[in-house]
C-alpha cells in the first residue's frame, strides 16, 4: 500500500471510453444462501494486511458459505485493466478503485449503484471521505480508507534549533522553520516546486476551486485570486527549501533526501518515513510527525485525501453476495482492524481512535474532516496527465511569473483537456 498510494491518489491517464455490459443477474438472496459460490475481489498490492485478509475471508465464508478469491493487482496500468474488465461479461465482482478514479468508472456505467448499502451501513461514513464514492448524486462505491500528508521532521535538528514543541498553527510552523534556518546548517524544509498534492491541500484550505462551470461546460478556474492566495502560501513554504522548482516529490524521492539527515522536515505520506529508514536506518530514532497546521490551532491545514473505495461491478452476477462482503469488510470491526494493522484512516470519524499508537496515522487523522479531493469529474484525469499544467503553473510562479501570467500560460491547455470526451 505504501508506494502504491502515490499512484492511487494521483490520477493517471484513464481510458474510460468503453461502455460496461449489462447489470447481470442477482445471486441467490439471503446472507446464508450462497454456498458453493465464489466471489472475486480485486485489491491493490499492499492494501489488504495479512491478518485483516485472513480474518475477513474467514468471516465472509462463515456467514455466506461462499468462497472469497482475492486477486492482487498492481497500480501500474490498473486504470486500463479495470476499464477493460468492467466492459467484459464476467468482471471481478468487487474492485478496489482509487478514490479520484471512481467518477470515471461510474460514468462508463460499469459500477453498481450502492445506495441501499449506504442506507444500511454508511449513514455515518465521514462526509469528506465519502464524496469520492458519489457520482451524479448516486452512491457508486463505498469509502474504504484514506491517507493524507503530514509534516515529517527530524527531531534532532529541531532540538539543535531550540524547538521544544511541535507547532499547532501555521505561524508557529514558520517560526520553527526560521529557527532551523538561523540556528543550524540544515535545510529547514525540503519542498520541490511541483509537490502538487500539498498544493492541492492549500487550495482546499482556501476553498479555492480549480475548475468552474461556464456555459454548461467545465473550464479552468486557475486565475481565481483564491488560487493565487494558496500559491502565495506555497511560495512562503518553498522559500525555506533548496529543492528544484521544476521537479516533484518523486524526482528525487524526497524521503531519500530527508534520509541524509540534513533536512529539518518535509511534507509527505506516512510510508515515506519507512523509505527514509530503508535508505538510512540510523535516522529512525530522529523521525517525528505532526499534523500540517492551519491558521488557527483548532483547524488543521487542508489536505488532499488519497485512498481507495470498494465498488461492485455492474456486470457481476453476484450483486447480493458482493454486498454481503462489503457489509463485512466495511464493518466497524474490520475497518478498525484495517486502521490498526495498515496505519490508514478508517471511513468513520468514530473509528479514528483505532490509529492510536501509530504516530504517522495519529498525525494524519485530525485533518481528515476538513480534507478534500481533486475535482470529482471524469475529465479531471486528463488534466493531471503529464505534463500536468498545474505543475507548470506552480513552477512558473516560483521562477518569478505573477499568478495571473502563470495561470494564463496554462489555462488553454487545461480547457483543452477538460473538453476531451471520456
Amino acid at each position: 500500500m505504501r508506494r502504491g498510494l502515490i499512484a492511487a491518489t494521483g490520477i493517471a491517464a484513464l481510458m474510460a471510453g468503453v461502455a460496461a455490459c449489462g447489470t447481470g443477474g442477482e445471486a441467490e438472496s439471503g446472507a446464508d444462501g450462497f454456498k458453493g459460490q465464489t466471489l472475486t475481489l480485486w485489491a491493490m498490492d499492499g492494501s489488504t494486511p495479512e491478518q485483516w485478509e485472513k480474518d475477513v475471508k474467514a468471516a465472509f465464508e462463515k456467514k455466506t458459505g461462499a468462497k472469497l478469491k482475492l486477486e492482487v493487482q498492481q497500480w501500474n496500468g490498473i486504470q486500463q485493466k479495470i476499464t477493460t474488465a468492467l466492459s467484459e461479461p464476467d468482471p471481478p465482482d468487487v474492485i478496489e478503485v482509487g478514490n479520484t478514479q471512481t467518477p470515471a468508472y461510474a460514468k462508463t456505467g460499469g459500477l453498481a449503484d450502492l445506495g441501499d448499502l449506504k442506507k444500511d451501513i454508511g449513514t455515518d461514513w465521514t462526509e469528506s471521505v465519502n464524496k469520492s464514492a458519489v457520482y451524479g448524486g448516486k452512491q457508486y462505491a463505498a469509502p474504504w480508507y484514506t491517507v493524507n500528508r503530514t509534516v515529517i521532521y527530524n527531531k534532532r535538528i529541531w532540538r539543535d534549533a531550540g524547538i521544544d514543541k511541535t507547532p499547532r498553527t501555521r505561524a508557529e510552523f514558520f517560526d520553527a522553520l526560521d529557527a532551523v534556518e538561523k540556528k543550524t546548517d540544515a535545510e529547514p524544509l525540503y519542498l520541490p516546486g511541483q509537490n502538487w498534492y500539498f498544493f492541492d491541500g492549500l487550495l482546499i484550505g482556501k476553498d479555492a476551486g480549480l475548475i468552474k462551470k461556464q456555459g454548461g461546460k467545465w473550464v479552468s478556474n486557475l486565475a481565481d485570486p483564491k488560487v493565487g492566495s494558496a500559491m502565495k502560501l506555497y511560495e512562503k513554504y518553498a522559500s525555506y527549501s533548496d529543492a528544484p522548482k521544476d521537479k516533484d516529490e518523486a524526482t528525487p524521492q524526497q524521503a531519500e533526501v530527508f534520509a541524509k539527515g540534513k533536512t529539518g522536515a518535509f511534507i509527505g505520506l506516512g510510508w515515506e518515513a519507512a523509505t527514509a529508514v530503508e535508505a538510512n536506518p540510523e535516522i529512525k530514532k530522529d523521525i517525528g510527525y505532526f499534523t500540517i497546521p492551519g491558521e488557527s490551532a483548532d483547524k488543521p491545514e487542508g489536505v488532499f485525501l488519497g485512498g481507495s473505495n470498494l465498488a461492485v461491478a455492474a456486470g457481476s452476477e453476484k450483486q447480493e453476495l458482493a454486498k454481503e462482503f462489503l457489509k463485512i469488510a466495511l464493518s466497524d470491526k474490520f475497518e478498525g482492524a484495517l486502521a490498526e494493522e495498515g496505519g490508514v484512516i478508517p471511513n468513520k470519524h468514530s473509528l479514528q481512535k483505532k490509529v492510536e499508537g501509530n504516530p504517522a496515522a495519529e498525525a494524519a487523522a485530525p485533518a481528515v474532516a476538513g480534507g478534500g479531493l481533486t475535482p470529482l469529474i471524469p475529465q479531471w484525469a486528463a488534466v493531471e496527465n503529464p505534463p500536468n499544467p498545474v505543475k507548470s503553473y506552480m513552477t512558473a510562479v516560483l521562477k518569478g511569473k505573477s499568478h495571473a501570467a502563470a495561470a494564463e500560460s496554462v489555462e488553454d491547455e487545461i480547457n483543452k483537456r477538460l473538453s476531451q470526451k471520456q
